[in-house]
């Protein structure tokens, strides 16, 4: 694993203000590097990890799990197309991906589906999703041409592109340039983000009011899973 994967969720946390709790759905997981994460979050009751391979599920995210000191108890794994989720409406608190969406066919049915599963008022996350930079590097769009033309699935776009796939999903979308280094490296690493690099974090928030539910054993009954 890379070394600056886990600093993704201190982050989102402590940079981008999102608090995560409830119930998770991570898309296109492969490893689960996020679910692992995600799942040590004293407020994270339920993370459903999901991807396409079921191999990847089953050997890869096992020893992630391991090596990251995941809470499994917490973690339930299951193959699922990202395109077509076969969860209920307004089921999550959120839907997270990492590196996803540029293997998408169709990226806002993606973000459709996202947004369905939703609860009112939660949210969508995608981070480590390639973006074209302001200052294009001609090495680097040479390497991504050969990549297409041997069949590799990776789709760059540009900052508007992905407003534009949020906008026709009815997504409102906030973009939080990322940088994971402290000090005055990170004031740096902001400053020149989108310029010389882009890595971005974005956050979709479903419209409508989150419904707060009594605990459980209120007067009330029972909240049902």
């Amino acid at each position: 694993l890379k070394e600056e994967l886990p600093r993704f969720v201190p982050f989102l946390t402590q940079k981008c203000g999102v608090e995560f709790s409830g119930r998770i759905l991570e898309i296109g997981a492969g490893g689960a590097w996020l679910s692992a994460e995600l799942s040590k979050l004293p407020k994270v009751v339920e993370v459903i990890t999901t991807d396409l391979s079921p191999k990847l599920l089953k050997e890869e995210a096992p020893r992630v799990f391991r090596l990251l000191g995941a809470n499994t108890a917490k973690i339930t794994r299951m193959p699922a197309d990202f395109h077509a989720l076969q969860f209920p409406d307004n089921h999550f608190d959120f839907v997270v991906c990492s590196a996803v969406l540029q293997h998408a066919a169709n990226i806002v049915q993606v973000l459709c589906e996202a947004k369905r599963v939703l609860k009112p008022g939660g949210r969508f996350i995608a981070i480590r999703e390639p973006v074209w930079p302001l200052v294009k590097i001609k090495s680097r769009a040479k390497m991504i041409e050969k990549l297409v033309a041997t069949g590799v699935n990776e789709r760059f776009h540009s900052l508007s592109h992905f407003r534009e796939f949020f906008k026709q999903a009815a997504l409102p979308l906030e973009v939080r340039r990322v940088a994971l280094s402290s000090g005055l490296k990170y004031y740096i690493e902001q400053a020149v983000n989108g310029i010389t690099h882009a890595r971005y974090a974005f956050i979709g928030v479903k419209p409508g009011r989150a419904v707060k539910r009594p605990p459980r054993g209120s007067a009330t009954g029972p909240r049902k899973p």
